[in-house]
């Protein structure tokens, strides 16, 4: 069995003043397996609403949550507020949580078994298997998903079902050992093919749920940024960088 004390959880803010809130609740009452501690590492990039002001007062609220909240002056995008984020981390062990309320992070102990069995350095969450809850949402943006996840697969030789997922758990040392470039959503495609390189990592992946938003609802990834992970796939997977 192999130990960790804790863990670093990476949130990239933007606009995120309405639901913030909720997901730190979730955080808040998050027991981890083995009493691993939570180290919550927010990273404001550059709001337009008051997100950060909502994150001060939880954080003067809840002074035991370990809440650091980061800030950009620009807006960078999602990328590159988690290499922020990712840079900062000290735990032994690094996700990625997005600020809405997708992902349920009561999952993240489904996560850590490849980990702590001493199977995996890096483990990905697949909202397509296993036989936890999906949302019905969009047939487009499911083949897209899953286009992205072949060509993904085919330059780097893995046989991942999610590659576009949120939940990625890393071993910190060899997520914060990678040089990433990709300032939005080109992350998930860029970190993917850059990990898969490193010599002997182990990579697992476990089925996870996914309570899916609409546009209405404040979900901000598009057509274009399927284009970017797209050139991404080939610009990592085929030129090292």
């Amino acid at each position: 069995m192999v130990k960790f004390d804790t863990l670093s959880i990476v949130i990239p803010v933007y606009n995120e003043a309405r639901t913030i809130h909720q997901i730190l609740d979730l955080l808040r009452g998050l027991q981890l397996v083995n009493n691993i501690s939570k180290e919550i590492i927010l990273v404001d990039d550059c709001s337009t609403d008051n997100s950060a002001d909502v994150i001060q007062a939880y954080a003067i609220r809840y002074p035991e949550l370990r809440l650091r909240l980061l800030h950009h002056t620009v807006n960078q995008g999602k990328g590159a507020a988690l290499h922020t984020g990712i840079r900062e981390a000290t735990g032994d062990y690094v996700i990625v949580q997005d600020a809405d309320l997708e992902y349920d992070p009561e999952e993240y102990n489904l996560l850590f078994k490849p980990i702590l069995r001493g199977f995996a350095d890096v483990v990905y969450g697949s909202r397509f298997m296993g036989g936890n809850p999906h949302r019905i949402l969009f047939f487009w943006h499911s083949i897209g998903n899953q286009l992205l996840t072949f060509l993904s697969n085919m330059v780097t030789d893995l046989n991942l079902t999610d590659m576009e997922t949120c939940y990625k758990l890393f071993r910190r040392d060899l997520v914060q050992g990678l040089q990433l470039e990709e300032k939005r959503f080109g992350f998930e495609p860029e970190v993917t093919v850059k990990v898969a390189r490193i010599p002997g990592v182990r990579i697992y992946e476990v089925g996870i749920s996914y309570y899916g938003r609409t546009y209405a609802e404040g979900k901000k990834i598009g057509w274009r940024d399927g284009f970017r992970a797209i050139f991404c796939i080939f610009k990592y997977g085929l030129f090292k960088s």
